[in-house]
Formats: structure tokens, C-alpha cells, sequence
């Protein structure tokens, strides 16, 4: 994304007061990861939010990520403490493990490769845990959370850490229902995130021979939108809140930002749930068996 275009985007749902309500407590809600670049852009948009007295740090949940390459216990801390100062924040409120496998970190090279194939490495999440850890224990995070772990690795992290993950962010729509992890992590008190939660429509992988139709093109969905008088991306939206999770849609049109916040005065029907769950078809929109990726020791989707 354009610098500028990226810059104006963030600042339009901080100006918005509350134009990205959470579920929760906070009024704001935003993420982003080294893997997306932009943290240098969405820190000037903070800076400038902040220091014109629009919003106050504590209306805020900020969130990145580790990513894959910073797995190492050594390089847990100086890659955070690098998005925090291109965040220009003094802490962050959830940090979260952008996967359980980790590369070799060859000069901070996000996707490091040889002969195609990308260089994994045998660093164990619950190393990299436990130095996720000690942030918590330093005040630089309020809290520590995960990104696709399936239930297998949620377990053993559970029987090995000492501060339990506040959340696990995963691909989640109605072509991916993913039940029993829902179920898993609600016995668990782990928060679910959601990402794609429209079903990733801006991903060429979604226009694949084989792949269904788009979601926000479902005649279910539509049908539902329609009912109700909403856009087919709020009731995506709205399905997720009413499944107890939490939403993390994206958007770089100020209209949409807003759009998707907008979720808060209406209802699915029991029913209408269960026509959105009959949609399931356990597809993932999002592209993990890649660079050899599928062969990584840590590899989270191996049962598929």
C-alpha cells in the first residue's frame, strides 16, 4: 500500500471515535505485523492521533506480531522492541506468535529461501514462548497471545507455560467453521481471533478453479443481508460476534472501515447461524502448503 494511502487509512477509524468497536471493553481495535511493513506508516498515524488529544492511549488495543524469522529466544525482544518504536507506543497491549514455525533468521529476512524451498528452523514455539514471556514480565505487553495453533500445539503450550496465551488468531468464516477448535479454546478462555473473516476477497486464491464462490456472493448470505437490511460482509461479521469471537476484517476504503463497524444493531437468528454454519467446507482461503512449508516439523495444518 502507498505510504500516504496507508497513513490516511489508519487515521480515518481513530478520527471515527469508536468506528472499530471490539466486542469487549475497548473502543479501538488494531493489528498489523512486521510481515505487513506498515508499522513505520500506522506509528505516524498514532503520533499524530495522540498528539493532537483526539484519543487517548488506553482507548486503544494495539496489537502486532512475532514473525516466523525472530523465533529464536535471543531475537524475541529486539524484533518487539522494534515495533514498538516504529509504533511509537511505550507498550503494547497483546503480542502475539504469528505461527508456531519458525525460519532461520538470515539478516532479518521476512521469507528466507534456498534453491526455492524456504529455511526452517528447529527453534521450539515453547522457547519462543517463554522469551514472549518475559515482556509480560518487563511491562513493554499487557498480554501474549498465538496465531494459527492448532489444538494439539494450544495443549502442549498450555501444560509447559507459565503465562497462558490470551488468544489464538486464525482464518475463520463459514467455509472454515473450525468447530472443535472454537470449542477448544472457549474451554480454555482463549480468545479467538478472526482473520479473513470475509472470506478473503481480494486474495486471488479465492478466483481458483476449484474454490467456491466468493462469500460475500453466497446466495445464503445474501439472502440473510438482505432480511436484515445489511451488507453480506456485516452479517459475516455479525455471525463471528454471535460465535463469541472476535473480528478483525480488512479494509482500505474509509466507507467500508466504517461499514464493518456498524454491526452492533441486529441479531442473527438461531437459524440463520446454522444456515451460515451449513456452509462449511473446510476451505482455506489463505495459502500454507507453500516453499515447502507443509514440511516444517512445527507445520500446523498437517491433518488436512
Amino acid at each position: 500500500m502507498v505510504p500516504q494511502r496507508c497513513l490516511y487509512c489508519c487515521l480515518h477509524p481513530l478520527r471515527s471515535q469508536g468506528a472499530m468497536k471490539s466486542p469487549a471493553t475497548t473502543p479501538s481495535i488494531m493489528r498489523w505485523g512486521c510481515f505487513c511493513q506498515n508499522e513505520a506508516t500506522i506509528g505516524a498515524a498514532f503520533q499524530k492521533t495522540l498528539g493532537e488529544g483526539r484519543l487517548k492511549r488506553d482507548e486503544l488495543y494495539v496489537v502486532s506480531k512475532l514473525w516466523n524469522s525472530f523465533h529464536a529466544p535471543q531475537d524475541v525482544k529486539p524484533a518487539f522492541l522494534k515495533s514498538l518504536t516504529m509504533l511509537k507506543l511505550d507498550y503494547l497491549d497483546l503480542y502475539l506468535m504469528h505461527s508456531p514455525m519458525g525460519f532461520l533468521n538470515i539478516n532479518e529476512e521476512l521469507m528466507p529461501q534456498k534453491d526455492g524451498l524456504l529455511l526452517h528452523s528447529d527453534v521450539d514455539y515453547v522457547d519462543t514462548w517463554r522469551a514472549m514471556e518475559k515482556l509480560v514480565d518487563e511491562g513493554l505487553v499487557k498480554s501474549v497471545g498465538v496465531s494459527n495453533f492448532n489444538i494439539s500445539q494450544l495443549e502442549r503450550l498450555l501444560s509447559m507455560c507459565r503465562i497462558k496465551p490470551a488468544a489464538n488468531q486464525v482464518e475463520l468464516h463459514p467455509y472454515l467453521t473450525q468447530p472443535e477448535l472454537v470449542e477448544f479454546c472457549k474451554s480454555q478462555g482463549i480468545v479467538l481471533i478472526a482473520y479473513s473473516p470475509l472470506g478473503g476477497p481480494a486474495l486471488p486464491c479465492t478466483r481458483e478453479k476449484n474454490s467456491p464462490m466468493p462469500l460475500l456472493e453466497n446466495p445464503t448470505v445474501n439472502e440473510i443481508a438482505q432480511k436484515h437490511g445489511k451488507t453480506s460482509a456485516q452479517v459475516l461479521i455479525r455471525f463471528h460476534l454471535q460465535r463469541g469471537i472476535a473480528t478483525i476484517p480488512k479494509s482500505v476504503t474509509p466507507s467500508h472501515i466504517v461499514e464493518n463497524a456498524e454491526v452492533y444493531d441486529f441479531q442473527l437468528k438461531h437459524k440463520e447461524i446454522q444456515m451460515l454454519e451449513g456452509l462449511n467446507c473446510n476451505t482455506r482461503f489463505i495459502k500454507w502448503k507453500l516453499l515447502g512449508m507443509e514440511t516444517h516439523k512445527h507445520f500446523p495444518f498437517s491433518d488436512e
